[in-house]
């Protein structure tokens, strides 16, 4: 009888399928690259024209820049140890900015930028400053001649000055107090007295961080320093919140808090003497908001030791509203479909802080969540974004 060829046996089922999924895998997986790979080529042509400055540890590179005159993107690269901040200064001005750059990584900094001369800052207070060139454009020169009449603003910016002034004595009053508590070693009433000084600052803020020199004296966080805390520069509401919250010890911080006394006076005296561009009336609130939602409020660092971001975060939205309430007439006469969405972020940002109020303040920011921290920064990035619909809507934007 002939030898009969033994029969294969089929492979299991589980191992068709398992076999079959594999390729679905692979398949999926090449297709997900090749998106990947398209998005990214994508970008990168979007961004051809970047203009890339590298902060190293004490220098950027390049830093001598000149561009065309309108909307400039700068990706700062940051190779140096510690996060860092990058800005265009036009003179004592802050025109754009980024701050919190982590080491190893890049972030774009977008700025529609007139013909003239800037300095640019390089990472710690401590580096050289740098020079940006921007030549005249025709489009630079249709616009200049375009500008819509300023008579319409004088009212809002009249009004904006009283803002400043009024603020500005509450800080003066409210560093006062704190100066004066701890000149007597009250250590209790100084950690009482720092949230409504800081609170009066932060109203001033968006207005105040236009003013490059006097807002690091006052408010530079420690990372901008070489020796950090103990840099001898380090100076302002960051050096006593380190003292009074950290090391609770008032011990040689009074010459700190009358020289932070002194600045606030100063502070006051500047805001009233610069000219105030309409223009700049809402992009500093949007800048102040936008810094709130990428670097403040989900990383907690700017009261790091206290732990009172959500009063300084209340403080920039009074802020917001104060320049609403000044625009609202012009407003309701050439966008009032631009309103009620400004409306509703004021509302919804104000909605989202009151959920955290206790008694006359806030929860400790170290007892929110990731989560919730998100949901702040997502209300105040909306309200931002709606804001900045403004100055279109007025006329203002390309100035």
């Amino acid at each position: 009888m002939p030898n009969q060829a033994p029969t294969q046996a089929s492979p299991p089922r589980a191992l068709r399928w398992a076999v079959a999924g594999s390729v679905i895998v692979m398949i999926a997986a090449g297709g997900l690259f090749y998106y990947a790979s398209k998005m990214a080529a994508a970008k990168r042509q979007a961004n051809h024209d970047e203009v890339l400055v590298t902060i190293h540890p004490h220098s950027c590179e390049p830093n001598a820049l000149t561009v065309p005159a309108g909307r400039a993107s700068f990706r700062i690269v940051n190779r140096s140890d510690r996060a860092v901040e990058w800005e265009i200064l036009d003179g004592v001005l802050v025109v754009e900015e980024r701050e919190n750059i982590a080491p190893g990584l890049s972030q774009v900094i977008n700025a529609n930028l007139l013909p003239g001369d800037y300095a640019i800052t390089c990472g710690l207070l401590s580096n050289p400053r740098g020079t940006l060139h921007v030549t005249p454009t025709a489009a630079s020169d249709a616009a200049a001649r375009a500008k819509p009449s300023m008579v319409a603003f004088v009212g809002p910016l009249s009004e904006f000055r009283v803002y400043l002034s009024s603020q500005g004595t509450a800080l003066i009053n409210a560093v006062s107090a704190l100066d004066h508590a701890i000149e007597t070693g009250d250590l209790g009433q100084a950690q009482a007295l720092y949230v409504p000084a800081r609170v009066a600052y932060q109203r001033l803020a968006p207005a105040a961080q236009r003013l490059a020199e006097l807002d690091n004296a006052i408010n530079a966080r420690a990372d901008y320093f070489e020796k950090r805390e103990q840099d001898p520069a380090f100076t302002g509401f960051h050096r006593l919140e380190y003292a009074l919250f950290q090391q609770r010890n008032l011990d040689g911080l009074a010459p700190v808090a009358q020289r932070l006394l002194a600045d606030a006076a100063s502070l006051k005296q500047q805001l009233l003497a610069q000219s105030l561009p309409p223009e700049q009336l809402v992009s500093s609130v949007v800048r102040n908001l936008n810094s709130l939602a990428d670097v403040r409020a989900s990383s907690g660092e700017e009261e790091r030791y206290s732990h009172t971001d959500l009063n300084g975060f209340a403080g920039n939205l009074d802020a917001a509203h104060k320049v609403v309430e000044l625009l609202r007439p012009l407003l309701a006469k050439s966008a009032a479909d631009l309103l009620p969405k400004i409306d509703h972020a004021l509302t919804a940002f104000d909605a989202e802080l009151k959920g955290f109020k206790v008694n006359d303040g806030y929860a400790s920011y170290d007892s929110v969540s990731t989560e919730q921290r998100q949901q702040i920064a997502g209300k105040a990035k909306v309200l931002a974004a709606a804001l900045d619909g403004i100055d279109p809507a007025l006329g203002l934007s390309g100035l």
